[in-house]
């Protein structure tokens, strides 16, 4: 099959499978085992898309240098381990993983960030997959042998810091957005993680990642559109719990048709330390 490309940042299950077959077609598995429990037991059993490779942000394409969670990689190792895995600088990437759509828009937005825009996130993930009745497999791919050749060409703006997102906060052109649920954003139910305090950045907004979604796909554009029009004029920096569901908010905020877009790396899991010092409040 020859060659394809995609203008879309979500493709639908049917999509993937009528391209399954493409040469510049790379699929990767970007499952991460959830924080809390989810209605979709799926996530627990070993099954992939045809041809999967793994894009582990979860214990392999992180910076090893902190011990900050998910926190983006420099260039020359992303680099290193998208050609060990055979990626090119033409390769049409999908993201996909085993709840519908929780992990995968991370490898998405971190796939951007690297300046690579042929990718996308498979809308139901493997659940949709499945209920498609289409062929599942018991193992990964093999690695492949031939090494691919991207280049990492980082885009300064997308993935921002701490210092950013503090500049933001007294700027009205921007709006912070806090994808993790209600409970933690008010304080009211415990973080996940030791040494974080409860509570979110003074002036953020919540809007928990569930909020964008639909039995596990994205919700209607109409709905997506509704929920972000109020930040029409607005830069908007999404934030969660590890910089992971703040990338939903992302895939769901560029669906809208919101181009001013980025994701605080260190999200909660820096802002929220105890020993931070950076102002937190429950208000």
């Amino acid at each position: 099959m020859s060659k394809i490309q995609i203008e879309n940042s979500i493709v639908s299950a049917h999509w993937l499978k009528e391209n399954l077959l493409a040469e510049n077609l790379v699929i990767f598995d970007a499952s991460m085992k959830p924080i809390f429990p989810v209605a979709n037991p799926i996530e627990e059993t070993l099954t992939y898309i045809p041809n999967s490779l793994r894009f582990d942000f979860d214990d392999v394409l992180h910076d090893k240098n902190t011990p900050l969670p998910h926190m983006m990689p420099t260039p020359e190792f992303f680099t290193e381990e998208m050609q060990k895995m055979g990626v090119n600088k033409d390769s049409v990437i999908i993201a996909y993983d085993k709840i519908g759509i929780y992990s995968s828009p991370r490898a998405w937005w971190m796939l951007r960030a690297m300046g690579h825009d042929q990718v996308a996130v498979l809308d139901g993930g493997m659940p949709a997959w499945i209920q498609a009745g289409y062929e599942t497999m018991l193992t990964l791919a093999p690695q492949p042998t031939q090494r691919g050749n991207f280049a990492s060409q980082p885009r300064p703006g997308l993935l921002v810091d701490a210092s950013y997102v503090s500049h933001a906060l007294a700027d009205s052109s921007f709006s912070v957005i806090d994808a993790r649920s209600a409970g933690r954003f008010k304080g009211q139910d415990p973080e996940p993680r030791l040494g974080v305090r409860s509570g979110h950045i003074p002036n953020a907004i919540n809007v928990p990642f569930g909020d964008v979604l639909e039995g596990g796909k994205l919700a209607h554009p109409s709905k997506l559109k509704s929920i972000f029009e109020k930040y029409q004029n607005k830069q908007m920096i999404f934030s969660c719990g590890s910089g992971v569901t703040s990338c939903v908010l992302a895939l769901a905020a560029e669906q809208a048709g919101h181009k001013e877009l980025a994701v605080y790396d260190g999200s909660w899991s820096e802002w929220g330390l105890d020993a931070s010092g950076l102002p937190v409040t429950t208000e």
